[in-house]
């Protein structure tokens, strides 16, 4: 059996994102007066970040007989619901493109032409795509990432300078007295 989680730099880059976007609400609803309570956002960013950290726990497990996305058990399944396919269901894996340009992948079940998105931010995602081929005998080797490990690398660049930003926008609403 094969495990693969998503990558670290996805998690940390997606987690950080969320904080950065969302801490400084409470402090600058007090600072403004804002009709929304800053305990209500505390808890909203609270259960937010408890449902993303549950949605970014995604592990696919791959075996002789199946695939699977599944999520922990404690995450509710109005978030996410996992899925399984036995490989000798898939009939055969289907590119399409994003609203992007990127391109995803699907594979399409041969008893209900039902489609489950190929998980492309695994670590080891090289080695699952080896095993989608290894047992469904599908011609991969044209399958790559959808997004570029550079490109998280980016987007966690401009998140920690965002997070400074919000560390000055915080300081100002506390130490700011109008």
């Amino acid at each position: 059996m094969n495990t693969f989680n998503i990558s670290p730099l996805i998690r940390i880059t997606l987690i950080s994102l969320y904080l950065s976007l969302t801490i400084p609400l409470p402090f600058l609803a007090k600072f403004s007066s804002a009709p929304v309570p800053p305990l209500l956002l505390w808890i909203g960013i609270a259960v937010g970040a408890v449902a993303l950290y549950g949605v970014l726990s995604e592990k696919v497990i791959a075996d002789e007989e199946k695939i699977q996305v599944a999520y922990p058990s404690w995450l509710p399944k109005i978030f996410r619901k996992g899925w399984h396919l036995s490989w000798q269901e898939v009939k055969e894996l289907k590119m399409r493109t994003t609203g992007q340009g990127g391109l995803v992948y699907y594979f399409v079940s041969k008893s209900s032409d039902q489609a489950y998105l190929l998980p492309m931010r695994v670590v080891g995602f090289t080695k699952l795509v080896k095993l989608v081929e290894v047992y469904t005998g599908i011609d991969t080797k044209d399958v790559r990432p959808l997004a570029q490990p550079w490109m998280y690398i980016i987007l966690l660049g401009f998140t920690l300078l965002l997070l400074l930003v919000d560390g000055w926008t915080i300081w100002i609403a506390i130490t700011q007295k109008f």
